[in-house]
């Protein structure tokens, strides 16, 4: 689209169809050419999980119209689903600037349509999002939230019947129902108030006892319950519901971090709401540093994820990152529900593709079935729903720090996340061991498993084609081989297919169609490449592997991997 196509799609907007302070925004953007651009050059695309952007007046932006637009897209699809039958949608907010009001238009919209709608009267997290559509048998459920984007984002998370967010068909169905909606005229704004519920610490309540009937080992927690735990919201909505939890299960040494119980959109303590970054645990630290505190747990915006630091051999607080977390937690259930002959057979765990496959070793060593599924939590949903009945979930995580317990939840949740991360304290304890000493053990057992994470930015509509352009490339010129290891196996999940360079030979990879390329060493060492689905960013996920026969050499193999990993990177960005 060229610049004055672009700038008579602004005009639009300056229209008696948008409100004074829309049209008065655009207006300055004339003054600024680029911006402008950003802000028109196409529409903010409403994918496979909703809308996530940057808020500002324009196609590209999140704001009233483009959240009435996507809504009213929904509306439309859950119409044509369920002709002549009453529908209800739960809808919740985070922190974010701007949240409550999209929250706000999202319910109007709904209940333009007629749509009965479930409303939380304050911010709360996104699991209980998901567990409100299930308890209120609602047909979908919204909440507005950019989960650990930058402050200048929020999004549009849109939930399925079952909990878990949209997946195939509908995801694609209602996408294309919201792309009919080509104008602001296309979505009745108009609420009707009567059919608005507001809810809150009703449901807080019956949350609350669901998460803790999956409790393990409660005699643990009565035995340990002074665990000193300094925990953070991040400004977010996991403000009072985790502490909350953690004292219904028992622990009563909970130490806040005052400056960051305040829910502020700006996040004005950090520079990213981030817990897979380790600036953003920084006040968290200091404070388990001051009260000698034996575990620190962080959860982002939303209270989906957590990040936590543990007491290492030498005393210091080291922060784990999503695949040494996610082990810890797999280890405690399937190990302890093991030893209490609960396991009966037909339980299983799931893992996205780009986690650490330690998990399924696990699962194997514990006699439990393992899943693997595409990056994203409503896959590991859809494995639930497709299971219901007949299996039974016991957990799943991302080693982007997402994790879940149970069912009662269908999307990643760390509200129960953290207490059964409390409890694996209370059991570490029980042995006299920290969470450290765990991990060390599990690596003794299964090998270590070495995870590290790339993140490139590319920024704007230069920076995306810049993205695709080397997901092509990767495509069309991979690598033989990687830090001296021969490429046995490439999974392109893109075109479906697992590929043997060696023999040539192709197998079919049944999974969704996603932008992913993967690639397996002769020596084990895994390569994933992916385009994030909510930031302009270009991924790229390691495992390296090796044994440890003594817990001593621990320090001196990761030095071997780091440096391994290093020739890798040099490798891949050839």
């Amino acid at each position: 689209m060229n610049t004055v196509d672009i700038k008579q799609r602004a005009e639009i907007w300056l229209g008696s169809d948008f409100d004074e302070e829309t049209r008065s925004q655009v207006q300055k953007l004339f003054d600024n050419e680029k911006e402008l651009i950003e802000s028109f050059y196409k529409d903010l695309e409403f994918g496979t999980g909703g809308l996530r952007g940057i808020m500002g007046a324009g196609t590209n932006r999140m704001n009233k119209y483009t959240v009435g637009m996507a809504t009213q897209g929904l509306a439309n699809y859950l119409k044509k689903q369920y002709p002549d039958k009453q529908l209800s949608a739960a809808v919740a907010y985070d922190c974010r600037n701007n949240s409550r009001f999209f929250a706000s238009v999202t319910a109007n919209v709904f209940s333009a349509n007629g749509i009965r709608v479930y409303l939380f009267s304050s911010l709360r997290p996104t699991p209980e999002l998901s567990f409100a559509v299930r308890h209120y048998a609602c047909n979908t459920g919204v909440v507005i939230t950019a989960s650990h984007n930058p402050k200048e984002y929020n999004g549009y998370k849109a939930y399925w019947d079952d909990g878990g967010q949209v997946v195939a068909p509908h995801d694609i169905n209602i996408i294309e129902e919201v792309g009919k909606i080509k104008s602001v005229k296309d979505v009745n704004f108009e609420a009707n108030p009567e059919l608005i519920v507001q809810i809150g610490e009703e449901t807080d309540k019956i949350y609350l006892e669901k998460l803790k009937t999956l409790s393990i080992s409660p005699d643990l927690i009565a035995k340990h319950s002074d665990i000193k735990i300094v925990y953070t919201p991040l400004h977010g909505t996991g403000v009072k519901i985790v502490p909350e939890f953690l004292e219904c299960l028992g622990f009563k040494n909970i130490i806040h971090v005052a400056e960051q119980d305040i829910n502020d959109g700006n996040f004005p303590t950090v520079v990213s709401p981030n817990p897979e970054e380790s600036e953003a645990l920084t006040l968290a630290l200091k404070k388990a540093q001051d009260e000698n505190a034996d575990l620190v747990m962080a959860t982002d915006p939303d209270a989906d994820r957590v990040g936590i630091a543990v007491r290492n051999n030498s005393g210091e607080l080291q922060l784990l990152n999503g695949n040494q977390t996610a082990s810890l937690l797999t280890y405690y259930i399937l190990s302890n529900l093991k030893t209490r002959n609960l396991l009966k057979g037909n339980e299983y765990i799931v893992r996205t593709i780009v986690t650490t496959t330690l998990l399924p070793k696990m699962a194997e060593y514990f006699g439990v079935e393992s899943f693997d599924v595409l990056t994203g939590f409503k896959y590991i949903a859809a494995i639930i729903r497709e299971n219901e009945g007949k299996k039974k979930f016991l957990c799943g995580g991302e080693e982007s720090y997402g994790f879940l317990v149970g069912d009662y939840v269908r999307d990643k949740d760390a509200v129960v996340s953290c207490g059964m991360i409390a409890e694996l304290a209370a059991w570490a304890k029980e042995q006299g061991k920290s969470l450290y000493d765990i991990l060390l053990d599990i690596y003794c057992k299964f090998g270590v498993f070495y995870g590290k994470l790339l993140s490139i930015t590319k920024k704007g509509k230069e920076g995306l084609e810049e993205i695709k352009a080397m997901m092509k490339n990767y495509r069309e010129n991979p690598p033989k081989e990687i830090a001296g290891s021969k490429i046995v196996i490439m999974n392109d999940y893109l075109n479906l297919k697992s590929t043997s360079p060696v023999t040539g030979k192709s197998t079919p990879l049944h999974q969704p169609v996603s932008d992913v390329l993967q690639f397996i060493t002769d020596d084990n060492t895994v390569v994933s490449i992916r385009p994030s689905g909510t930031e302009p960013k270009i991924k790229y996920y390691f495992e390296l592997h090796a044994e440890l026969k003594n817990r001593d050499d621990y320090q001196s193999i990761i030095n071997v991997l780091d440096k391994k990993y290093e020739n890798i990177l040099k490798d891949i960005s050839r």
